[in-house]
Protein backbone atom coordinates (compact mmCIF):
# COMPACT_ATOMS: atom_id res chain seq x y z
CA UNK A 1 0.00 0.00 0.00
CA UNK A 2 1.40 3.25 -0.93
CA UNK A 3 1.79 6.03 1.58
CA UNK A 4 -0.84 8.16 0.01
CA UNK A 5 -3.06 5.39 0.18
CA UNK A 6 -2.07 4.66 3.86
CA UNK A 7 -3.59 8.61 4.83
CA UNK A 8 -6.53 10.44 4.53
CA UNK A 9 -5.61 13.61 2.51
CA UNK A 10 -8.18 16.18 3.45
CA UNK A 11 -7.46 19.15 0.44
CA UNK A 12 -9.11 22.41 1.09
CA UNK A 13 -11.87 21.99 -1.32
CA UNK A 14 -12.93 19.00 0.74
CA UNK A 15 -12.53 21.19 4.01
CA UNK A 16 -15.28 23.29 2.93
CA UNK A 17 -17.31 20.49 1.82
CA UNK A 18 -16.76 19.25 5.31
CA UNK A 19 -17.46 22.46 7.25
CA UNK A 20 -20.75 23.01 5.55
CA UNK A 21 -21.16 19.24 5.89
CA UNK A 22 -21.02 19.47 9.55
CA UNK A 23 -22.44 23.16 10.11
CA UNK A 24 -25.98 20.86 8.42
CA UNK A 25 -25.85 18.13 10.94
CA UNK A 26 -25.71 20.95 13.94
CA UNK A 27 -28.49 22.81 11.91
CA UNK A 28 -30.25 19.53 11.86
CA UNK A 29 -30.38 18.62 15.30
CA UNK A 30 -31.94 21.81 16.90
CA UNK A 31 -28.42 22.49 18.49
CA UNK A 32 -28.37 26.64 18.57
CA UNK A 33 -25.07 27.37 19.60
CA UNK A 34 -24.20 30.80 21.50
CA UNK A 35 -20.25 30.29 20.93
CA UNK A 36 -18.04 28.16 19.39
CA UNK A 37 -15.25 27.49 21.38
CA UNK A 38 -12.11 26.11 19.03
CA UNK A 39 -9.27 23.93 19.99
CA UNK A 40 -6.06 25.67 18.67
CA UNK A 41 -4.53 25.40 16.42
CA UNK A 42 -6.26 22.60 14.91
CA UNK A 43 -9.93 23.43 15.66
CA UNK A 44 -9.45 27.48 14.60
CA UNK A 45 -10.19 27.19 10.81
CA UNK A 46 -13.36 24.74 11.57
CA UNK A 47 -14.49 26.74 14.36
CA UNK A 48 -14.70 30.27 11.97
CA UNK A 49 -16.22 27.98 9.27
CA UNK A 50 -18.86 26.99 11.63
CA UNK A 51 -19.31 30.52 13.05
CA UNK A 52 -20.45 31.60 9.40
CA UNK A 53 -22.23 28.80 8.64
CA UNK A 54 -24.11 29.14 11.99
CA UNK A 55 -24.32 32.65 11.59
CA UNK A 56 -22.84 32.64 15.45
CA UNK A 57 -20.07 35.95 15.97
CA UNK A 58 -19.42 34.78 19.37
CA UNK A 59 -15.99 32.63 18.75
CA UNK A 60 -13.29 31.79 20.98
CA UNK A 61 -10.10 29.31 21.39
CA UNK A 62 -8.73 27.36 24.10
CA UNK A 63 -5.20 26.48 23.10
CA UNK A 64 -4.24 22.43 24.37
CA UNK A 65 -0.62 21.01 23.67
CA UNK A 66 -0.62 17.26 22.77
CA UNK A 67 0.81 16.36 19.38
CA UNK A 68 4.91 17.44 19.40
CA UNK A 69 5.14 15.39 16.38
CA UNK A 70 3.85 12.73 14.03
CA UNK A 71 2.72 9.88 16.46
CA UNK A 72 4.85 11.51 19.16
CA UNK A 73 2.56 12.81 22.47
CA UNK A 74 2.75 14.37 25.54
CA UNK A 75 1.09 12.08 27.89
CA UNK A 76 -1.40 14.09 29.01
CA UNK A 77 -3.20 17.07 26.95
CA UNK A 78 -2.47 20.12 28.74
CA UNK A 79 -4.70 23.32 28.42
CA UNK A 80 -2.38 26.78 28.18
CA UNK A 81 -2.92 30.02 29.03
CA UNK A 82 -5.04 32.20 28.17
CA UNK A 83 -7.73 29.82 28.54
CA UNK A 84 -11.45 31.26 28.37
CA UNK A 85 -13.00 31.97 31.86
CA UNK A 86 -15.68 29.82 32.90
CA UNK A 87 -17.75 32.86 34.05
CA UNK A 88 -18.06 34.31 30.67
CA UNK A 89 -19.30 30.96 29.41
CA UNK A 90 -21.69 30.70 31.84
CA UNK A 91 -25.29 29.20 30.55
CA UNK A 92 -24.32 29.74 27.19
CA UNK A 93 -24.53 27.06 24.18
CA UNK A 94 -20.81 26.03 23.47
CA UNK A 95 -20.16 23.94 20.15
CA UNK A 96 -16.60 22.93 20.83
CA UNK A 97 -14.55 22.27 17.69
CA UNK A 98 -11.19 20.66 16.44
CA UNK A 99 -9.99 18.96 13.14
CA UNK A 100 -9.57 15.61 15.09
CA UNK A 101 -10.63 13.07 17.80
CA UNK A 102 -7.71 10.92 18.05
CA UNK A 103 -7.30 9.21 21.40
CA UNK A 104 -9.62 12.06 21.94
CA UNK A 105 -8.07 13.42 25.29
CA UNK A 106 -7.80 16.66 23.99
CA UNK A 107 -11.60 17.11 23.31
CA UNK A 108 -12.64 15.83 26.29
CA UNK A 109 -10.43 17.88 28.21
CA UNK A 110 -12.18 21.12 26.78
CA UNK A 111 -15.53 19.48 27.24
CA UNK A 112 -14.80 18.73 30.81
CA UNK A 113 -13.42 22.34 31.48
CA UNK A 114 -17.17 23.51 29.89
CA UNK A 115 -18.85 21.05 32.29
CA UNK A 116 -20.55 22.60 35.09
CA UNK A 117 -20.24 25.78 33.47
CA UNK A 118 -22.43 25.89 30.69
CA UNK A 119 -25.78 25.66 29.39
CA UNK A 120 -24.57 22.94 27.31
CA UNK A 121 -21.67 21.67 25.42
CA UNK A 122 -21.40 19.85 22.09
CA UNK A 123 -18.70 18.52 20.04
CA UNK A 124 -17.30 19.16 16.24
CA UNK A 125 -15.13 17.65 14.11
CA UNK A 126 -13.53 16.50 11.06
CA UNK A 127 -12.42 13.50 11.65
CA UNK A 128 -12.75 10.99 14.56
CA UNK A 129 -10.87 7.62 15.02
CA UNK A 130 -12.17 4.44 16.22
CA UNK A 131 -10.48 4.38 19.24
CA UNK A 132 -11.16 7.76 20.71
CA UNK A 133 -12.29 8.10 24.30
CA UNK A 134 -14.73 10.54 23.91
CA UNK A 135 -17.42 10.56 20.84
CA UNK A 136 -18.38 14.16 18.93
CA UNK A 137 -21.74 15.11 18.45
CA UNK A 138 -21.22 15.96 14.80
CA UNK A 139 -18.45 14.34 12.51
CA UNK A 140 -17.39 14.64 8.95
CA UNK A 141 -15.81 11.11 8.48
CA UNK A 142 -14.74 8.21 10.45
CA UNK A 143 -10.79 7.35 9.89
CA UNK A 144 -8.45 5.04 11.49
CA UNK A 145 -5.35 6.64 9.06
CA UNK A 146 -3.25 9.41 9.79
CA UNK A 147 -4.52 12.39 8.50
CA UNK A 148 -2.87 15.26 5.96
CA UNK A 149 -4.64 18.48 6.79
CA UNK A 150 -4.26 21.18 4.06
CA UNK A 151 -3.26 23.71 6.51
CA UNK A 152 -0.20 21.26 8.51
CA UNK A 153 0.88 18.58 5.36
CA UNK A 154 3.95 20.69 3.99
CA UNK A 155 6.54 21.80 6.67
CA UNK A 156 6.46 25.44 8.23
CA UNK A 157 8.72 27.82 5.85
CA UNK A 158 10.47 28.79 8.88
CA UNK A 159 12.05 26.81 11.98
CA UNK A 160 11.51 28.61 15.01
CA UNK A 161 13.38 25.37 17.15
CA UNK A 162 16.69 26.46 15.84
CA UNK A 163 16.90 25.27 12.61
CA UNK A 164 16.72 27.60 9.52
CA UNK A 165 13.92 28.29 7.38
CA UNK A 166 12.72 26.70 3.90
Amino acid sequence: MSEQQEREILTYDLFGSAVREIAQKVVDSGYEPDIVLSIARGGLALGMGLGYALDVKNLSAVNVEFYTGVNERLDVPMMLPPTPAAVDLTGMKVLIADDVADTGKTLEIVHEFCKGHVAEARTAVIFEKPWTVINADYVYKLTDRWIDFPWSSQPPLVDRRGGQAH
